[in-house]
Protein backbone atom coordinates (compact mmCIF):
# COMPACT_ATOMS: atom_id res chain seq x y z
CA UNK A 1 0.00 0.00 0.00
CA UNK A 2 1.41 3.20 -1.02
CA UNK A 3 2.17 5.82 2.21
CA UNK A 4 0.48 9.26 1.76
CA UNK A 5 2.99 12.56 2.11
CA UNK A 6 1.89 16.10 2.02
CA UNK A 7 4.72 18.46 1.07
CA UNK A 8 3.66 22.04 1.94
CA UNK A 9 6.49 24.48 0.60
CA UNK A 10 6.05 27.46 -1.29
CA UNK A 11 9.54 27.49 -3.13
CA UNK A 12 8.84 26.23 -6.38
CA UNK A 13 12.37 24.41 -7.49
CA UNK A 14 12.38 22.73 -3.71
CA UNK A 15 8.58 21.37 -3.92
CA UNK A 16 9.00 19.89 -7.29
CA UNK A 17 12.76 18.24 -6.39
CA UNK A 18 10.90 16.60 -3.05
CA UNK A 19 7.93 16.05 -4.64
CA UNK A 20 9.61 13.85 -7.72
CA UNK A 21 11.94 12.42 -5.01
CA UNK A 22 9.35 10.94 -2.80
CA UNK A 23 7.46 10.00 -5.83
CA UNK A 24 9.91 7.78 -7.35
CA UNK A 25 10.17 6.31 -4.35
CA UNK A 26 6.90 4.94 -4.23
CA UNK A 27 4.51 7.54 -1.77
CA UNK A 28 1.60 9.05 -2.94
CA UNK A 29 2.26 12.99 -2.77
CA UNK A 30 0.43 16.19 -2.45
CA UNK A 31 1.21 19.52 -2.49
CA UNK A 32 0.16 22.28 -0.75
CA UNK A 33 1.74 26.24 -1.97
CA UNK A 34 0.79 28.16 1.17
CA UNK A 35 0.11 27.54 5.36
CA UNK A 36 -3.43 28.17 5.20
CA UNK A 37 -4.01 25.14 2.00
CA UNK A 38 -1.21 22.95 4.09
CA UNK A 39 -3.24 23.01 7.32
CA UNK A 40 -6.27 22.44 5.56
CA UNK A 41 -5.15 18.99 3.96
CA UNK A 42 -3.39 18.34 7.20
CA UNK A 43 -6.67 18.03 9.47
CA UNK A 44 -8.12 15.65 7.05
CA UNK A 45 -5.59 12.78 9.06
CA UNK A 46 -5.55 10.95 5.41
CA UNK A 47 -1.45 11.51 5.22
CA UNK A 48 0.79 9.24 6.62
CA UNK A 49 3.92 12.20 7.09
CA UNK A 50 3.93 15.70 6.21
CA UNK A 51 6.67 17.77 5.60
CA UNK A 52 6.72 21.34 5.55
CA UNK A 53 8.45 24.52 5.36
CA UNK A 54 9.33 26.81 8.47
CA UNK A 55 8.48 30.31 6.58
CA UNK A 56 5.27 30.04 4.68
CA UNK A 57 2.93 32.63 3.12
CA UNK A 58 -0.48 32.85 4.93
CA UNK A 59 0.52 31.00 7.63
CA UNK A 60 3.87 30.02 9.06
CA UNK A 61 5.29 25.99 9.40
CA UNK A 62 5.00 26.63 13.38
CA UNK A 63 1.64 27.93 13.36
CA UNK A 64 0.77 24.86 11.28
CA UNK A 65 2.40 22.42 13.34
CA UNK A 66 0.59 24.59 16.26
CA UNK A 67 -3.18 24.28 14.89
CA UNK A 68 -2.69 20.29 13.90
CA UNK A 69 -1.75 19.46 17.06
CA UNK A 70 -4.08 21.59 19.03
CA UNK A 71 -6.54 19.82 16.54
CA UNK A 72 -5.65 16.53 17.62
CA UNK A 73 -3.83 15.37 14.30
CA UNK A 74 -1.00 13.50 15.64
CA UNK A 75 0.64 12.54 11.64
CA UNK A 76 4.34 12.72 11.90
CA UNK A 77 6.26 15.96 10.55
CA UNK A 78 8.97 17.22 9.67
CA UNK A 79 10.03 20.66 9.64
CA UNK A 80 12.37 22.23 6.77
CA UNK A 81 14.13 25.66 7.38
CA UNK A 82 17.21 27.92 6.06
CA UNK A 83 17.08 28.94 9.44
CA UNK A 84 20.19 27.01 11.59
CA UNK A 85 19.93 28.23 14.77
CA UNK A 86 19.37 26.13 17.86
CA UNK A 87 16.45 27.97 19.07
CA UNK A 88 14.79 28.23 15.73
CA UNK A 89 14.81 23.95 16.20
CA UNK A 90 13.48 23.89 19.50
CA UNK A 91 10.63 26.47 18.47
CA UNK A 92 9.45 24.05 15.59
CA UNK A 93 10.03 21.04 18.22
CA UNK A 94 8.29 22.52 20.98
CA UNK A 95 5.41 23.67 18.33
CA UNK A 96 4.86 19.69 17.43
CA UNK A 97 6.97 18.99 14.91
CA UNK A 98 8.99 15.39 15.03
CA UNK A 99 11.97 16.22 13.26
CA UNK A 100 13.83 19.52 11.98
CA UNK A 101 16.09 19.51 8.62
CA UNK A 102 18.07 22.56 8.21
CA UNK A 103 18.35 23.80 3.97
CA UNK A 104 20.43 22.75 2.26
CA UNK A 105 19.92 19.23 2.44
CA UNK A 106 19.73 15.90 0.18
CA UNK A 107 17.08 13.72 -0.83
CA UNK A 108 18.62 10.70 0.75
CA UNK A 109 19.36 12.48 4.35
CA UNK A 110 15.05 13.53 3.98
CA UNK A 111 13.93 10.44 2.59
CA UNK A 112 15.91 8.35 5.65
CA UNK A 113 14.33 11.04 8.31
CA UNK A 114 11.25 10.31 7.35
CA UNK A 115 11.37 6.62 6.79
CA UNK A 116 12.25 6.65 10.31
CA UNK A 117 9.45 8.80 11.24
CA UNK A 118 7.10 6.38 9.58
CA UNK A 119 8.74 3.77 11.38
CA UNK A 120 7.28 5.34 14.91
CA UNK A 121 3.86 5.18 14.66
CA UNK A 122 4.22 1.43 14.62
CA UNK A 123 5.85 0.88 17.66
CA UNK A 124 2.16 1.88 19.55
CA UNK A 125 -1.29 1.01 19.10
CA UNK A 126 -3.13 3.41 17.51
CA UNK A 127 -6.39 4.89 18.59
CA UNK A 128 -9.70 3.90 17.17
CA UNK A 129 -12.06 4.33 19.88
CA UNK A 130 -12.18 7.20 22.48
CA UNK A 131 -14.62 6.51 24.92
CA UNK A 132 -15.78 8.84 28.39
CA UNK A 133 -17.89 7.57 30.98
CA UNK A 134 -21.01 5.80 28.56
CA UNK A 135 -20.03 7.58 25.30
CA UNK A 136 -18.17 6.13 22.90
CA UNK A 137 -16.34 7.76 19.44
CA UNK A 138 -15.45 4.95 17.30
CA UNK A 139 -13.09 6.83 14.81
CA UNK A 140 -12.53 4.54 12.12
CA UNK A 141 -16.17 4.23 11.02
CA UNK A 142 -17.46 7.86 12.78
CA UNK A 143 -19.80 6.43 14.88
CA UNK A 144 -21.08 8.01 18.08
CA UNK A 145 -22.79 6.17 21.40
CA UNK A 146 -24.30 6.87 24.14
CA UNK A 147 -25.68 4.00 26.35
CA UNK A 148 -26.35 2.38 23.22
CA UNK A 149 -27.92 5.01 21.58
CA UNK A 150 -26.17 5.38 18.15
CA UNK A 151 -26.51 9.63 17.45
CA UNK A 152 -26.13 11.13 14.55
CA UNK A 153 -23.52 13.96 13.79
CA UNK A 154 -22.73 16.58 11.13
CA UNK A 155 -18.72 15.95 10.21
CA UNK A 156 -18.52 19.45 12.28
CA UNK A 157 -20.46 17.91 15.33
CA UNK A 158 -18.12 15.27 14.90
CA UNK A 159 -14.87 17.00 14.92
CA UNK A 160 -15.79 19.33 17.98
CA UNK A 161 -17.13 16.25 20.00
CA UNK A 162 -13.33 14.54 18.98
CA UNK A 163 -11.46 17.58 20.02
CA UNK A 164 -13.12 17.39 23.60
CA UNK A 165 -12.97 13.10 24.30
CA UNK A 166 -8.83 14.07 23.10
CA UNK A 167 -8.55 16.60 25.70
CA UNK A 168 -10.85 15.01 28.67
CA UNK A 169 -11.03 17.27 32.18
CA UNK A 170 -8.80 20.09 30.74
CA UNK A 171 -10.82 23.09 30.05
CA UNK A 172 -11.15 23.74 26.20
CA UNK A 173 -11.91 27.67 25.58
CA UNK A 174 -13.58 29.68 22.43
CA UNK A 175 -10.27 30.20 21.25
CA UNK A 176 -8.95 26.95 21.76
CA UNK A 177 -12.03 25.69 19.54
CA UNK A 178 -11.52 28.60 16.71
CA UNK A 179 -7.92 27.61 16.09
CA UNK A 180 -8.49 24.05 15.81
CA UNK A 181 -11.75 22.71 14.58
CA UNK A 182 -12.42 26.44 12.41
CA UNK A 183 -8.90 27.63 11.66
CA UNK A 184 -9.38 30.88 12.87
CA UNK A 185 -6.45 32.42 14.31
CA UNK A 186 -8.47 35.64 15.81
CA UNK A 187 -12.12 35.81 16.58
CA UNK A 188 -14.62 36.63 14.43
CA UNK A 189 -17.18 38.24 17.33
CA UNK A 190 -19.43 35.65 16.76
CA UNK A 191 -21.58 33.45 19.09
CA UNK A 192 -20.18 30.39 16.50
CA UNK A 193 -19.14 28.40 19.23
CA UNK A 194 -21.38 28.24 21.50
CA UNK A 195 -24.30 27.58 19.26
CA UNK A 196 -22.85 24.77 17.80
CA UNK A 197 -21.75 23.52 21.71
CA UNK A 198 -25.62 23.83 22.26
CA UNK A 199 -26.77 21.56 19.14
CA UNK A 200 -23.70 19.19 20.20
CA UNK A 201 -24.83 19.15 23.91
CA UNK A 202 -28.85 18.34 22.60
CA UNK A 203 -27.61 15.76 20.60
CA UNK A 204 -25.64 13.64 22.68
CA UNK A 205 -27.52 14.20 26.19
CA UNK A 206 -30.68 13.91 24.84
CA UNK A 207 -33.15 13.00 27.70
CA UNK A 208 -30.09 11.89 29.69
CA UNK A 209 -29.71 14.21 32.95
CA UNK A 210 -26.28 14.23 32.94
CA UNK A 211 -24.87 16.72 30.89
CA UNK A 212 -21.23 15.67 29.26
CA UNK A 213 -19.40 18.81 28.17
CA UNK A 214 -20.03 21.59 30.90
CA UNK A 215 -19.45 25.41 30.59
CA UNK A 216 -16.59 26.58 32.81
CA UNK A 217 -17.49 30.16 33.29
CA UNK A 218 -15.33 32.82 32.23
CA UNK A 219 -13.14 30.53 31.14
CA UNK A 220 -15.08 27.81 28.50
CA UNK A 221 -16.10 24.21 28.41
CA UNK A 222 -14.97 21.06 30.03
CA UNK A 223 -15.52 17.41 29.59
CA UNK A 224 -15.12 15.97 32.45
CA UNK A 225 -14.35 11.21 32.03
CA UNK A 226 -14.85 11.27 36.00
CA UNK A 227 -11.25 10.43 37.07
Amino acid sequence: MSRRLLIVEDDADTQSFVANGFTQAGFTVQTADDGRDGLFLGTSGDFDCLILDRMLPGLDGLAVVRSLRAAGVETPALMLTALSAVDERVKGLRAGADDYLVKPFSFEELHARVEALLRRPQEREETTELTIKDLTMDLSRRKVRRSGREISLTPREFQILEFFMRRPNRVISRTMLLEGVWDYHFDPQTNIVDVHISKLRRQIDGDDDTTLIETVRGAGYMMSDGS
